[in-house]
């Protein structure tokens, strides 16, 4: 049998490095490319052709879900297993549609990463567990509704780009950082536009930008 080939995206050096010393030759594993942001993820895809892409989302130049995008449309028989710290099944719903085939917290144990690897290679989806969970709790409509019946008044464009950097996963800190604001200013922004909508968590915020197709590239 052919070895599994697979490239690593992650702007982490430390991550990388990690995953390629359990991965590389392990059971039929061969790590074969290395990505530091989002474009050298696609172009190291188109030039390598590798059976599965392990990419991480948070990531400089281009943003790993454009990066799914991409991917898909390039190399369709490429499969895409998602590495985040995110959990909320809003948002991986959103991942699916966009093309990934698998996802992994970036906290998982290693024997996880190898077992995600090999299902997503043979053709099927992997959830991570808890996810997994919490979105079929979802389905038999354990968690409600998002929102609590409208907006009361109109989101200003600095609320709607906070909001949308809040449910794109980024920290009160990193977006501060992106819009050249304090990380006051964000929680203000965000506690107001979330007051608006009647978001009363971050899960409720990904589940409303993930309805109005926010999720996806720009």
């Amino acid at each position: 049998m052919d070895d599994l080939r697979i490239v690593i995206a992650d702007d982490h050096p430390v991550v990388r490095e990690g995953m390629k010393t359990f991965l590389d030759g392990r059971d039929g594993v061969r790590v074969v490319g290395e990505a530091s942001d989002g474009e050298a993820a696609v172009r190291q895809t188109q030039a390598l052709q590798p059976d599965v892409l392990v990419l991480d989302l948070l990531m400089p130049r281009l943003s790993g879900l454009e990066a799914i995008q991409r991917v898909r449309t390039a190399c369709p028989g490429v499969k895409i297993l998602v590495l985040t710290a995110h959990e909320d099944p809003g948002y991986v719903e959103q991942l699916l549609k966009l093309g990934a085939t698998g996802f992994v917290r970036k906290h998982a144990g290693p024997d996880e990463l190898l077992t995600a690897l090999r299902v997503v290679a043979a053709g099927g989806t992997y959830l991570d567990p808890l996810v997994a969970g919490r979105m079929v709790n979802d389905l038999l409509g354990n968690s409600g509704s998002v929102g609590g019946g409208g907006i009361r008044e109109p989101m200003s464009a600095r609320e709607g780009e906070v909001l949308r950097l809040v449910a794109d996963g980024y920290s009160n800190k990193e977006i501060a950082a992106k819009l050249a604001i304090s990380v006051k200013t964000v929680e203000t922004y965000k506690a107001r536009v979330m007051e608006k909508l009647h978001l009363r968590s971050r899960h409720e915020v990904v589940r409303f930008a993930a309805a109005r197709g926010w999720l996806t590239a720009s």
